[in-house]
């Protein structure tokens, strides 16, 4: 897909690695003859250690406007340019839906067992009446706010920024707190960002909050919803089901904790492969923007410069 969706500049020497590399030493080795690296999103993180150890890297590239695994600070101490691409809110927001309409409805394991000879294994519920409760009501929050609500579900949205006013005005319920929002929703969306003030967030305090047949989707970044209390909750039924479309570890290893075939075959966990920004639309965009931002800084053009983890200076 790398080749196909962009026109890279002509003459450069582009190579596609499609494995991930966990060992620093190895993954150092790889780097090492590269002037460019271009990276998808935060799949594979540029520490200070790593870049210190790549002396022809002079220019990175991230998919996104935003790449906190990437330490700003050393490539700047290097002389490194760092810059991003645009991305798409709706890619999200319209996987999030999907989602939710899969855990719903029990789509996934009505479909296998329909294939595997049986028929109508349970029931699912209607939207329609039931509350949404979007952490994080950003800009992805907002989008996915705007496609549930002809689905006849009620908003309720929760983040730091939020005020009672701005929610009153987009025609949604404000919650004061994640704790009235958990509270308060028969499904809730995770749509924060990952720092160290949502790392673990959602943990077996917040679950025990949650109505019991409530539902959990986390699509922003796996660290963010604590996996082990999760699971013990949907085990217990103190929660009604959940999907988690990000992970602590990407790819996930085998015999992660979350590949729970007990609950995954009773439609209660459903778990995908971070797609949530993942569609044609999007790698065509980022791709393309990669290739532009390549050859921009090769003819000392300007940029979209990151600083401190997110864009900072737009293209001119």
């Amino acid at each position: 897909m790398a080749r196909d969706y962009a026109p890279w500049p002509e003459g450069d020497n582009v190579t596609v690695f499609h494995d991930t590399l966990a060992d620093p030493a190895a993954l150092a080795a790889r780097l090492a003859p590269f002037d460019v690296l271009c990276v998808m999103r935060e799949r594979t993180p540029l520490d200070a250690g790593l870049i210190g150890a790549l002396p022809k890297l002079k220019l990175i590239v991230t998919t996104g406007a935003r790449n906190l695994s990437i330490d700003i600070a050393a490539a700047r101490a290097r002389g490194i340019v760092v810059c991003g691409t645009e991305s798409r809110g709706t890619t999200t927001a319209e996987f999030v839906m999907a989602l939710l309409l899969a855990l719903t409805r029990r789509i996934v394991p009505e479909a296998n067992a329909a294939t595997a000879g049986g028929w109508q294994q349970g029931i699912g519920r209607d939207l329609a009446g039931l509350t949404l409760g979007i952490a994080g009501y950003g800009r992805i929050g907002r989008k996915l706010a705007a496609l549930a609500r002809p689905f006849g579900v009620e908003l309720l949205a929760w983040s730091r920024s939020l005020t009672a006013e701005q929610a009153a005005a987009e025609k949604v319920g404000y919650a004061p707190d994640l704790d009235a929002l958990l509270r308060g929703s028969d499904i809730v969306s995770v749509n924060l960002v990952l720092s160290e003030t949502t790392r673990g967030l959602f943990g077996a305090r917040e679950f025990a909050l949650m109505r019991p047949d409530a539902l959990l989707l986390n699509t922003s970044r796996g660290p963010i919803v604590q996996v082990a209390p999760l699971l013990e909750a949907l085990r217990a039924g103190r929660l009604g089901g959940a999907a988690l479309d990000v992970h602590d570890v990407e790819p996930l290893p085998e015999g992660a904790p979350v590949l729970d075939r007990a609950l995954i075959d009773s439609g209660r966990l459903l778990v995908t492969p971070h797609l949530g920004y993942v569609s044609e639309q999007t790698f065509r965009m980022f791709y393309r923007q990669t290739a532009e931002a390549i050859a921009a800084w090769k003819a000392g053009s300007p940029i979209r410069v990151i600083e401190a983890g997110r864009q900072v200076t737009p293209p001119t």
